[in-house]
C-alpha cells in the first residue's frame, strides 16, 4: 500500500501509473472505473466487496471518504495495484476540510479514459443521484436502501428522482426470487387472482418484488410482515390452486404447486460482493427496475396501514426472537 499525504488527484493518478509500470503491467485490461462514496463506517465492507468484484470485473476503484472537519483542505490517499485485492487498482481517498465537498472534481484526473464509470453509495446517498457531483460522472448509479434507517421512505425518494442508470441493491437481492417465480410460471397455470408477499417490516426488497409481480401479472397484491429474515414467502392464488415459494430460514426455499410434490431449492441470501458483481454485469439502464419503482406508492401505503392494523406473523419454522436483517 502506497500512502500519499496532502496530495492531489494528478499526483495520485501518476502514482498509480508508476506502480503499474513497476509491476510490468498496464491499465488496458481495466473495464470500468468504480466511484465509491463511503464513510469511515462503511468503507471497510465496501473496499472488500469492490476488491473481490474486481476479480470478475477488473477495474479502478476510487473510494472517497469525505471528512467534513475544520482545518485546511487536504487530500490523503492510499494506493494499491494488483495483489490481494485482485487484478484491479484501488485508491482510498480521504477528503478533509473544504475539499470534502468537491469529490467530483477530485475524481476527474483519476477516471480511466474511454471506459464507463459506475458510482456506488454503500450507505447514505443523495436524493438526486444523477445530479450529484459523483453521479454526474457515472452511467450507472448504485444505492442500497437497506442500509438506512427508513428504507421505504428512501425508495420513495428514489422513485421521485429516478434517472436512467439508477438502481438499488434492494432490487438486486430479489433476482433469484424473480427467476424462480418466472420459471414456475413458465409451466401451464390457471389465471392468477391474488398475490401475497411476506417480508420483514421495512424491508425494501419486499415492496419492489410485490410491485414487479403486480406489474407482470396484473393481479391484486397484499404485503404482509414477518420476523423471518428478508423475504420469507410469495404466494400466488390461481383459479386452480396455489403456487408458493417460501423461505423461512434465509437459506433454503420450498416451491409448492397445487397437484405437484413440493420441491426444495437453494435460495440463500447473497453477500455484498455477489450483489455488486451482478450489478456490474450490466451498464445499460434497468427499465424493469424503473417500472417497479413507479408502482410503489400504492403498495407502500398499503403496507404502512397493514402494519398499523395487523400484528406481524411468523411463518412456520421460524422463531420470533430472530434478529431482523435487511
Amino acid at each position: 500500500m502506497i500512502r500519499l499525504e496532502d496530495t492531489n488527484g494528478n499526483v495520485v493518478a501518476a502514482a498509480i501509473a508508476s506502480e503499474r509500470t513497476r509491476m510490468g503491467s498496464s491499465a488496458t485490461g481495466m473495464v470500468l472505473t468504480l466511484l465509491v462514496m463511503a464513510s469511515e463506517d462503511t468503507q471497510a465492507d465496501a473496499v472488500l466487496a469492490a476488491s473481490q468484484a474486481a476479480r470478475e470485473h477488473p477495474m479502478r476503484i476510487l473510494v472517497f471518504i469525505p471528512r467534513k472537519e475544520r482545518g485546511p483542505a487536504r487530500l490523503d490517499a492510499e494506493i494499491s495495484v494488483g495483489g490481494d485485492q485482485g487484478p484491479g487498482e484501488l485508491a482510498i481517498l480521504r477528503l478533509r476540510g473544504a475539499l470534502a465537498a468537491h469529490s467530483g472534481s477530485v475524481a476527474i484526473p483519476l477516471l480511466l479514459p474511454d471506459t464507463p464509470v459506475v458510482a456506488w453509495w454503500p450507505g447514505q446517498a443523495p436524493d438526486d443521484l444523477a445530479d450529484d457531483p459523483i453521479g454526474r460522472h457515472a452511467i450507472r448509479r448504485i444505492t442500497d436502501a437497506s442500509t438506512v434507517s427508513r428504507p421505504l421512505h428512501v425508495l420513495d425518494i428514489r422513485r421521485s428522482n429516478y434517472a436512467p442508470g439508477d438502481t438499488d441493491l434492494a432490487w438486486t437481492r430479489i433476482t433469484p426470487w424473480r427467476s424462480m417465480l418466472a420459471a414456475a410460471l413458465d409451466q401451464p397455470t390457471e389465471a392468477i387472482t391474488g398475490i401475497e408477499v411476506t417480508c420483514e417490516r421495512s424491508n425494501p426488497s419486499g415492496p419492489l418484488l410485490a410491485s414487479w409481480l403486480h406489474l407482470k401479472l396484473g393481479s391484486p397484491v397484499t404485503l404482509r410482515t414477518s420476523r423471518a429474515p428478508g423475504i420469507s414467502a410469495v404466494e400466488l392464488t390461481t383459479t386452480g390452486g396455489m403456487i408458493s415459494l417460501t423461505r423461512p430460514d434465509g437459506h433454503k426455499a420450498t416451491l409448492s404447486v397445487t397437484g405437484q410434490a413440493p420441491a426444495t431449492v437453494a435460495l440463500s441470501r447473497r453477500d455484498l460482493t455477489e450483489l455488486l458483481v451482478e450489478e456490474l454485469r450490466r451498464l445499460d439502464p434497468d427499465e424493469v427496475y424503473s417500472e417497479a419503482l413507479l408502482g410503489l406508492p400504492h403498495l407502500l401505503e398499503h403496507v404502512d396501514s397493514a402494519a398499523a392494523k395487523k400484528p406481524a406473523r411468523t411463518p412456520a419454522g421460524t422463531t420470533s426472537k430472530r434478529k431482523a436483517r435487511p
